[in-house]
């Protein structure tokens, strides 16, 4: 996959949320997804083992809409950037960017463990990265970053607005009945009811989406050294 990267990482967190601030307007919301056109759709998640600093990054590519693997690459890296709240691309973005360079497959849609533009700078990993690429790409987050919603019907489909000062900034989303949401939000180059579509076709059995779920597997089974074809 074609990874064109903007800057360096070498950042102050002070740095870094000012490139945040010069890089969210960048962000395209839009255009939609027709689903029938997507053959690929790739999940990506990272794993960190504790007092190693290494960050683990694991892409996998699911042929849709079967969703069976097709590929699965890896990468790792040192964390050079602390951890602090709303600054996570940053620390992870040297080992995704790494994964992502060994894809082969034509991904028609990336689908991030992270948010997208419900950030409070508007440009969580989701949308960080989609800027890097030419790929449609979608956040999806187990938990809420920013913003609030009312508490969507327990009914698997249904969704309620995540707002933050006063723009609808992604969707809270039950991929499984009487399961918790999801956060779903654009990353880039994609519309929020195309992102949903493609969260909620890929997820037909359990909570997170199988992009989501199967990269994480890879991911630990990377950092355990389990996975070789994956380097």
């Amino acid at each position: 996959m074609e990874v064109n990267e903007l800057h360096g990482y070498g950042l102050s967190p002070s740095e870094a949320r000012g490139l945040q601030n010069e890089l969210a307007p960048r962000v395209k919301v839009g255009p939609s997804l027709d689903l029938g056109s997507i053959n690929f759709v790739a999940g990506v998640d990272v794993s960190t083992e504790a007092g190693t600093n290494m960050a683990y990054a694991t892409v996998v590519v699911l042929e849709f809409p079967g969703l069976s693997v097709a590929e699965e690459r890896g990468f790792s890296a040192p964390l050079g950037f602390p951890y602090v709240p709303g600054l996570l691309s940053f620390r992870e973005l040297p080992s995704v960017v790494g994964a992502l360079r060994k894809v082969k497959s034509p991904v028609d849609a990336l689908i991030c463990d992270a948010h997208g533009i419900a950030h409070p700078r508007r440009l969580g990993l989701a949308s960080h990265v989609g800027l890097f690429l030419d790929v449609p790409t979608i956040g999806c987050a187990k938990s809420r970053l920013v913003g609030e919603f009312e508490e969507p019907g327990e009914e698997k489909g249904r969704v309620s607005e995540l707002r933050d000062r006063g723009e609808a900034i992604g969707e809270v989303v039950r991929t499984r009945s009487g399961a918790s949401p999801v956060y779903v939000s654009v990353g880039n180059g994609v519309s929020l009811e195309s992102a949903v579509e493609v969260v909620l076709a890929c997820s037909p059995k359990y909570r997170l989406p199988e992009t989501t779920r199967r990269a994480h597997e890879a991911a630990n089974r990377f950092r355990r050294g389990e996975s070789d074809a994956l380097f």
